[in-house]
């Protein structure tokens, strides 16, 4: 199926006649406009990341299933959800098409493999209270479709995302992201405005999930997961700039905390300790501005 993204640029006739820094212009224009193709999908990606948080809340999976670039821009939110928010990467399972080599040899064969698609969803266990994002910039690659075709009568939900309206995507889909970047100025080559606004989309849309997970706390990762060296002392900081203590005192409570933050901001700021900060946590609904109004104490 052609769609928006096949089509011809209007910049693009005699773009290899060009002077290099007009080329340039024209590429740079082009991603700019495909990242103001976002705006128009704010309320599909507001109720997308409502969505996602209900579903990691209750212990679901948010899933993401891709081929070739899309895919790319689909795992990349996957991998970073655990370093960003402390989501186990259990709970998020990336289907990629032609798996871990398809990464090293990206061919374009294996997002025709319909079979291995309802193979990958199955194994991923994917079924009631969980979600599966389906990226595809035409809306019709047959790896990304037998997948989202996969999910029909398990419970599981999806979220489809695409620049084509008029594509087999968005019917398959329980949310769908339309993502209207129009003409590439390498015609079909998805991996430049439709990619740059997919990469958006996905980055926005876990990130509001993380805030409404109170994963986020006045633009802090407070749910990170220390495990290096330069994080340790990022969560050291936060726990100092969120309670208000010195940097020994924020030591001292996430070292009491297993290096949870949120729990030693709770212990910095006044909690018993960690067992009734965790306590607190959990009424708050894991939120740590309504877990310090319960102490008293004002976040800085």
């Amino acid at each position: 199926m052609a769609g928006s993204t096949e089509a011809r640029h209007r910049n693009a006739r005699g773009m290899q006649d060009a002077p290099p820094d007009v080329v340039l212009g024209h590429l740079l224009d082009a991603q700019i406009a495909a990242a103001g193709a976002v705006r128009a999908a704010f309320p599909a990606l507001e109720t997308a990341a409502a969505l996602g948080a209900e579903t990691l809340r209750a212990g679901g999976k948010l899933g993401y299933c891709g081929a070739g670039s899309s895919g790319l821009m689909a795992l990349a939110d996957a991998l970073e959800l655990s370093g960003t928010f402390g989501i186990p990467v259990a709970r998020t399972p990336m289907l990629f098409a032609g798996g871990a080599a398809a990464l090293l040899d990206m061919t374009g064969a294996v997002e025709d493999d319909t079979a291995s698609a309802a193979r990958d969803v199955a194994a991923a266990q994917l079924g009631a209270g969980d979600i599966l994002i389906c990226v595809s910039a035409s809306g019709a690659t047959p790896y990304t479709l037998a997948a989202a075709e996969a999910t029909r009568g398990t419970g599981c939900r999806v979220v489809g995302i695409t620049s084509v309206a008029a594509s087999p995507l968005p019917a398959l889909s329980d949310i769908a992201i339309l993502l209207d970047t129009g003409a590439e100025m390498v015609a079909g080559s998805t991996r430049m405005g439709a990619a740059t606004a997919q990469k958006i989309a996905l980055n926005m849309l876990s990130t509001l999930t993380g805030l409404h997970l109170g994963h986020v706390h006045d633009g802090l990762m407070v749910n990170v997961t220390a495990d290096n060296a330069k994080l340790r002392d990022r969560a050291a900081r936060m726990v100092a700039e969120i309670a208000g203590c010195s940097g020994a005192q924020a030591a001292a409570a996430l070292a009491e905390s297993d290096g949870r933050v949120k729990i030693a901001v709770l212990v910095a700021a006044g909690a018993r300790d960690a067992q009734d900060a965790s306590r607190r946590l959990a009424a708050s609904d894991g939120r740590l501005d309504a877990g310090l109004r319960g102490l008293g104490h004002r976040a800085r």
